[in-house]
């Protein structure tokens, strides 16, 4: 999540030798045991709160803050499809797929529009690429086949120059030529997965080599110089370019870089994605280091003053990793059991504004946009809704 505006708009919204099996037999289906008829009616309740207010706030062209960013109707349409459970013929919503459906490039492959400048072609396809599916519609089959295509040719690989030994080879940037990162990687592996991509295919495999090398753990998988230095199985921002972390402005002294909640979800997502098997050292690294840190009321690892960066982004990324995992309940390093659904759904319902909407007033990475955070709810509801 850069600093520089045009780099922050991808903010809007994250072993070699492991053998590779399905996310859907190795881990959780995407739909389990329903939430109990209290919690059901209470995600409901805020779904239809924030569907009426996003009504009140769509624009003409069917979009949601297109000014600043056009993959923020990506990313409500797809809260709104599967947070609100609204049907793709909800005119609302089919007025905001038309939106998405103007952005379709045929020629390039993309959905980000005619002419998008270079840095938002991943992200604003992958956002989009993700309402689309939702959708459901036959129609978007092809646009979603071609935007797979497109989105692995930007992995940073061979064909960039980049081998295996690279920091920057499998990573996701904003486009075939920036740095890659885990924000961006994470979205590109939700997009494949959504557009069913199977998990046999080599965007995996070198996915999983960048994302590995994300991880605060020295092993066969990341021998990158800083990897040992907390070693505590957090994740950091990226690997490339000598590694970064956006917890501190500058590694430390003794070049550590310490991660924090969002990237550490985002990095036990894009494993499972990619076929790693929860007895892995990597994901049980990560998942210590979020027991030892675990928090729903703020983005855990960063420093005072920045708890609250990216926190809406943190509980949507946060949900999804555990419901991937699997189980009813997390539990901290306490031995505390956490049913993890009701207490993002407390924190959601104390936060939502009485009109509806969502808001971080923390403006960091764009989460003072409410449209933007309030799609990121939707988000959360939804992976809240299924085991």
């Amino acid at each position: 999540m850069l600093y520089a505006r045009s780099h922050l708009l991808f903010a809007l919204l994250a072993s070699l030798g492991c053998n590779l099996v399905s996310p859907h037999q190795a881990w959780a289906q995407d739909s389990g045991p329903p939430l109990s008829p209290d919690l059901e009616r209470r995600v409901d309740a805020m779904a239809a709160k924030a569907a009426g207010w996003l009504k009140t706030r769509q624009e003409a062209n069917g979009g949601w803050s297109t000014e600043l960013s056009p993959g923020i109707t990506g990313i409500v349409s797809t809260g709104l499809l599967k947070g609100a459970k609204l049907p793709a013929t909800d005119p609302m919503v089919a007025k905001s797929l038309i939106y998405i459906e103007g952005l379709i490039n045929p020629e390039a492959g993309h959905i980000a529009g005619k002419n998008p400048r270079v840095g938002l072609q991943n992200y604003v396809t992958c956002v989009n690429l993700m309402a689309l599916s939702a959708a459901g519609r036959d129609a978007h089959k092809k646009v979603i086949a071609d935007a797979s295509s497109f989105l692995r040719k930007l992995q940073w690989d061979d064909e960039e120059g980049k081998n295996r030994n690279d920091d920057f080879f499998g990573g996701a940037g904003y486009d075939s030529k920036s740095r890659p990162d885990m924000s961006n990687t994470q979205y590109f592996l939700d997009a494949l997965k959504e557009a069913g991509i199977p998990p046999s295919d080599p965007a995996y495999q070198r996915a999983m080599v960048f994302v590995s090398r994300c991880q605060n753990l020295k092993s066969e998988h990341n021998d990158r110089p800083w990897a040992d230095k907390i070693n505590d199985g957090s994740f950091i921002y990226s690997a490339a370019a000598g590694g970064s972390t956006k917890s501190f402005d500058s590694p430390q002294q003794n070049g550590a870089l310490p991660g924090y909640g969002s990237m550490t979800y985002a990095g036990v997502k894009s494993l499972i994605y990619c076929g790693v098997k929860k007895e892995d050292p990597r994901i049980q690294g990560a998942l210590k280091w979020l027991r030892d840190n675990y928090t729903l009321d703020k983005n855990p690892g960063m420093p005072a003053g920045r708890e609250e960066w990216g926190y809406f982004y943190y509980l949507h990324t946060a949900s999804k990793a555990l419901q991937l995992l699997g189980d009813d309940s997390f539990t901290d390093a306490k031995s505390q059991k956490h049913d993890w659904r009701r207490e993002i759904i407390e924190r959601l319902e104390k936060r939502q504004s009485s009109d509806g909407s969502w808001a971080n007033p923390k403006d960091r990475w764009m989460e003072g946009n409410p449209t933007l955070v309030t799609g990121y709810a939707l988000m959360a509801l939804a992976n809240i809704r299924s085991k």
